[in-house]
């Protein structure tokens, strides 16, 4: 019997991509369809009616919705090429990191983008708190893992576009190499595997995303 996987996502979600790297890192055959959340599909309202947001995992006709438990999901149904670790405490140490990127590191870098002057100041020196305990858990590892892609990896695999663009939009460094070297080592590294590369939202098309984002975001 063949398997129907099917994943709802846009082109610039965090999330959405996070689903699509993990499918790929399994090998896993699937259909990606872009949604346009300005008109949402009745597919999306149907599969996700309590959020009405992507992403969302099709499987053989039934949903699964947020990302993080999507991950999980993929993981345990298809058992091959594991993304979590298998010790239960590095498994736990996995889900604390990729909450963590969703909850602390992310909004820090949204904040960063949305205030001004010394509310922006003290974001910005909040996304550098956040991303020196990334540098640590990083050292002297490929990926989060160890030496192949896992849960936290796809996870946490947003920061190697929405880091480049914060930089642009900005006019400042975030990742300098001097101070976040194995950080920005694991840019490139996941950014180099053929799957990531290939899926990347374009550079210039979410600058203007974000440049429009700003300007709709209230200035406090």
């Amino acid at each position: 019997m063949t398997e129907e996987v099917k994943l709802l996502k846009t082109w610039s979600s965090p999330f959405g991509l996070r689903i699509f790297w993990a499918l790929k890192a399994k090998g896993i055959q699937f259909e990606s369809i872009d949604e346009d959340l300005t008109n949402k599909s009745p597919q999306l309202l149907e599969y996700n009616p309590i959020h009405k947001k992507i992403p969302v995992l099709i499987h053989n006709g039934k949903p699964i919705v947020e990302s993080l438990v999507i991950l999980e999901y993929i993981d345990e149904t298809w058992t091959h090429n594991p993304l979590l670790p298998q010790h239960p405490l590095n498994r736990a140490t996995a889900r604390f990191l990729a909450r963590f990127g969703d909850d602390k590191v992310m909004s820090s870098i949204w904040r960063m983008f949305t205030k001004q002057g010394k509310e922006q100041e003290e974001a910005h020196g909040e996304v550098i708190e956040n991303l020196k305990y990334l540098e640590e858990e990083l050292k002297g590892k490929r990926f989060f893992g160890g030496d192949e892609i896992g849960y936290v990896d796809v996870a946490l695999g947003w920061l190697t576009n929405l880091i480049p663009v914060s930089e642009d939009i900005l006019g400042f460094k975030v990742v300098d190499k001097q101070v976040f070297p194995s950080l920005s080592a694991w840019m490139d590294e996941f950014t180099s595997v053929p799957f990531v590369k290939e899926s990347l939202p374009p550079h210039d098309k979410l600058i203007l995303k974000f440049h429009a984002y700003i300007a709709a975001s209230p200035h406090k």
